[in-house]
């Protein structure tokens, strides 16, 4: 098995420590990983703006760049859900591209449906609060709403469950946006703004020290507004603590 990991180009200018991780939680798994050095933006950014014809190029870039692996993983949804539901127009059934569609994960959704990972050997002694990604969660389905309650059984919080030491707080309301939504930050600063702030409110009154996930891009928006307000709650990477760098 030969997986290409694709890291979105944001975490890699502003958190690489984060790209290190997923990494480093692949190869302590004994996994076969190569970091393509030649890719670039899956095109998200662009779609979100209204360029959606411009997505194009980048588009049929990815594909000849990560066709040729098994699978391509990433530390991302809402990267890995472009790929999967926004590409099909660029490619007319083009048999490379549905290759791609159909091998590309969520690092945690691979870990958890492909591997199958039974355990981590490593431990976090913190209180968390995860925090589900509206990409992740509604697109991906890393996060499963039960019949009968707002409790979830969540993929997520199954590998969170192997680490040793780490308790998960129960939110209030775990199915809810942080605000982020791409431009929409840029466009509805004042509901946005506010939307973070009830999410870091949640995660607060729970109990948690940390806030993790899946997206940094919704934690990079709420780790924003804590720094500014001096909150008492730090952000991470969920590939952090699964690769036991947090401690």
């Amino acid at each position: 098995m030969k997986i290409g990991l694709f890291i979105p180009c944001f975490m890699n200018e502003l958190y690489p420590e984060a790209c290190v991780s997923t990494l480093n939680v692949l190869k302590n798994l004994d996994l076969d990983v190569d970091y393509p050095l030649n890719q670039t933006c899956c095109g998200q950014a662009m779609a979100n703006s209204g360029c959606s014809n411009e997505v194009k190029d980048l588009a049929h870039r990815f594909v000849d760049i990560f066709k040729e692996y098994d699978y391509i993983v990433a530390p991302t949804g809402s990267c890995v859900t472009m790929v999967k539901d926004h590409y099909a127009p660029f490619f007319n059934d083009d048999p490379a591209y549905n290759k791609v569609k159909n091998s590309i994960y969520e690092i945690c959704e691979f870990l958890h449906d492909v591997i199958q990972v039974k355990e981590f050997n490593v431990s976090f002694k913190h209180k968390v609060g995860l925090h589900n990604s509206c990409h992740a969660h509604r697109a991906l389905n890393l996060a499963t709403p039960s019949e009968l309650n707002i409790n979830y059984n969540s993929k997520l919080k199954n590998l969170l469950g192997m680490v040793k030491g780490l308790e998960l707080v129960t939110l209030q309301r775990e199915d809810e946006c942080c605000g982020f939504g791409g431009t929409f930050s840029v466009t509805e600063p004042d509901i946005s703004t506010a939307m973070g702030k009830d999410r870091i409110s949640d995660h607060i009154n729970s109990g948690a020290e940390i806030m993790t996930g899946v997206d940094m891009s919704c934690l990079m928006h709420m780790e924003g507004l804590i720094n500014r307000d001096n909150k008492p709650i730090k952000v991470m990477h969920i590939t952090q603590i699964l690769a036991g760098e947090g401690e």
